[in-house]
């Protein structure tokens, strides 16, 4: 029987991927503890999905600023990393492959997060977006314009939580650029109205992302900076799309060709944008012939639609993400075409054990 695309090894840079399916970022919110570190569960429940050909964590804010959810672990203290230390090595002993997501959420918080300070965006405009907060759901506020030594100082967490990435043992980080949180919000001219070197033209609105690449590989190997994108989201995380979305994203993928990364993730449209003429509905076959690197695509896959994308060129491997909730041996049920668990959305961001680490593999 001819092998499953999904299930072909793949070199990202100078890693060897045993497989294409990659385990895509998932918020849990199970680091409910003082410290916001990873602990022993944590471990567990990254161990159990270790044979994915990669393991992307859950976002990990770099600092106490990007906080925006409740019990997300962190990257930017001594007990983070030394939580996120059980983790890799909990992977590696099973042979797998793990990068860290580095996180900050910018607008999308609220000030129950920061001792009643106002969350940190490029402008001050209010995404009118809930944030899950200690007290349940809240409505978000105007945040902050940043100041540009506050910008500074972002990119600078940012380089520090992928050298603490680096010292906790990660293979490498993705820097979350995705689904409407601070870079994201940078990019958009709805949401990033400023008048400086970070506003205006889409270089400008662009130019906070490359600082960031620039600033990490400083402190950890190119070939191991991982990068998300979402250019068609529209409606969702307070993002709202213009003549000027694609555009923005062409230009920043476009650049990206002149970094060594370890891949591009992408993720197709999360809704239906396709009443929306300046949006793209399918992203991977406009981005593939722009960018010359190693493509991950995700949004809403399955078993077959994965092969294919991968067999038609369009990926080099697809990002799983609820799949991975319930099928902890993903990889090993798509290789035997065996059935695959539902998940239970009531446990997904609740702590404990149930719905995280209780789910079995095939028998």
């Amino acid at each position: 029987m001819q092998k499953q695309p999904l299930l072909e090894s793949l070199n990202l840079g100078d890693l060897k991927l045993d497989n294409r399916l990659v385990m895509a970022p998932m918020t849990r919110s199970r680091a409910d503890n003082q410290d916001k570190a990873p602990t022993d569960l944590h471990a567990e429940y990254y161990r159990q999905r270790a044979s994915a050909g990669l393991i992307i964590t859950e976002g990990s804010q770099i600092s106490q600023r990007a906080v925006g959810y409740i019990n997300t672990p962190g990257i930017h203290t001594k007990s983070q990393v030394a939580g996120w230390k059980k983790v890799t090595k909990a992977v590696h002993d099973e042979g797998g492959k793990i990068f860290l997501q580095l996180w900050h959420v910018g607008r999308i918080s609220h000030p129950d997060f920061h001792e009643g300070n106002l969350p940190l965006a490029p402008s001050a405009i209010n995404p009118k977006a809930k944030s899950f907060t200690p007290k349940g759901f809240k409505d978000t506020v105007t945040p902050k314009e940043m100041s540009l030594p506050e910008i500074k100082q972002t990119i600078a967490d940012f380089k520090n939580g992928a050298k603490n990435a680096w010292e906790a043992g990660f293979d490498g980080v993705e820097i979350h650029s995705s689904n409407g949180y601070l870079l994201h919000q940078f990019f958009s001219r709805t949401s990033n109205v400023r008048l400086d070197e970070y506003g205006g033209s889409i270089a400008n609105r662009s130019k906070i992302l490359f600082e960031i690449i620039d600033a990490i590989k400083e402190v950890i190997p190119e070939n191991r900076i991982g990068l998300r994108l979402n250019p068609s989201l529209n409606g969702i995380f307070g993002m709202t799309m213009d003549e000027e979305s694609i555009p923005t994203f062409d230009y920043i993928i476009e650049n990206l060709n002149k970094y060594n990364l370890a891949y591009l993730h992408l993720s197709e449209p999360f809704n239906d944008v396709s009443d929306i003429p300046y949006a793209e509905t399918e992203i991977a076959k406009r981005y593939r012939p722009i960018y010359n690197g190693k493509l991950i695509i995700n949004a809403g896959f399955d078993q077959q639609k994965g092969n294919n994308f991968i067999l038609e060129g369009l990926a080099d491997a697809v990002a799983y993400g609820k799949l991975f909730i319930s099928n902890p041996d993903l990889p090993e049920r798509f290789e035997k075409n065996a059935a695959l668990a539902d998940w239970d959305e009531s446990t997904f961001y609740t702590p404990g054990e149930k719905g995280y680490t209780d789910y079995p593999k095939m028998d």
